[in-house]
């Protein structure tokens, strides 16, 4: 990634907004924890610890990566929403699922994702693979789609009901024709384990969580689901190329504080995140593992999960799924 990129999103110029003195000032001076809603081992993980490592230098304290895996990121949704302080040492590194698609998707939350959080910035995004187990004959989509039709049904695995990779499932369907069965895993090493054995024929698997199987020959890369085709994967078409712009579907991150969290704070961790996210090393490190970096500051931000939950609202009653309890 190059700084002309990075400015085209704003990040440096938004970094500079505060005065270097008072930003130090503002900082935690205790060890920052960002909760997870995911396992260790998951994209999202992989996400939080290179972003913890890349953070030390803006944060002397030091920052602490709290996994609180459960119901698809909504247990550490709900407890950063409530932390007490809210004095912007606990935060959450959020995603799409929980700050955009929850509200659509559940018909109870334990927060409001637009009243309960301040943002403080985006910090990477994350394109999904299609991918298919070695024991699928179909080398590309077109062969996959003619392949899945022959069949009574496929079964697609998903990392949770409701969650992008379950909607990506259901869109190929309705996109393509074909009878789909989705099936939810809890973990991310049970959809994995699964696709691998040929339990199920197809996933939507987050670039940083597939690659390596991808790269090892394991499992299949039939698309991906950006803008444009993965650095990671060049000779992989994507969808909107393949003839299915609606599946152009991305994951997106970024670091949320308890919305009563004292302003300077959260400027000043707004400006040490993107300091960091305009580092080379740390922005090389993350797109090797996957990941766009896509540093926004909080106003930004702010916009994108507005927007977001409306498109995403738009995507789940096209599909019928019915809110989760």
């Amino acid at each position: 990634m190059t700084l002309a990129t990075i400015s085209r999103r704003g990040a440096l110029g938004a970094a500079m907004l505060l005065p270097l003195a008072g930003a130090r000032a503002a900082l935690p001076d205790r060890p920052l924890r960002i909760l997870l809603g995911f396992a260790p081992g998951s994209g999202p993980d992989v996400l939080a610890r290179l972003l913890a490592d890349g953070l030390k230098e803006a944060l002397p304290a030091g920052v602490v990566v709290d996994n609180r895996p459960g119901a698809g990121g909504l247990i550490a949704a709900a407890e950063v929403a409530k932390a007490t302080p809210a004095d912007g040492h606990t935060l959450l590194l959020g995603e799409v699922g929980q700050l955009a698609m929850a509200p659509s998707t559940y018909a109870r939350l334990a927060y409001d994702p637009a009243k309960d959080f301040a943002a403080v910035a985006e910090v990477a995004a994350v394109d999904f693979c299609f991918v298919v187990p070695e024991s699928v004959p179909a080398t590309d989509l077109a062969g996959y789609i003619v392949w899945a039709k022959a069949r009574p049904q496929v079964y697609m695995g998903t990392f949770g009901a409701g969650t992008p990779g379950h909607f990506g499932a259901a869109m190929l369907g309705q996109a393509a024709g074909l009878k789909v069965e989705p099936v939810h895993f809890r973990a991310t090493g049970d959809a994995m384990t699964a696709i691998l054995g040929g339990d199920v024929q197809g996933m939507f698997g987050s670039m940083a969580v597939v690659l390596p199987q991808v790269r090892a020959g394991k499992l299949k890369a039939l698309a991906v689901t950006g803008p444009a085709r993965a650095p990671v994967l060049p000779q992989v078409p994507t969808m909107a190329e393949l003839g299915h712009p609606g599946l152009s579907i991305s994951a997106w991150f970024g670091l949320v504080a308890p919305a009563a969290a004292p302003a300077p704070v959260l400027a000043a961790l707004e400006a040490a995140l993107l300091r960091a996210l305009a580092n080379p090393a740390l922005a090389g490190r993350l797109e090797a593992a996957g990941f766009r970096v896509s540093p926004q500051g909080a106003t930004g931000f702010a916009r994108l999960m507005r927007e977001e939950t409306v498109r995403w609202a738009e995507v789940v009653r096209s599909t019928g799924f019915r809110a989760i309890e």
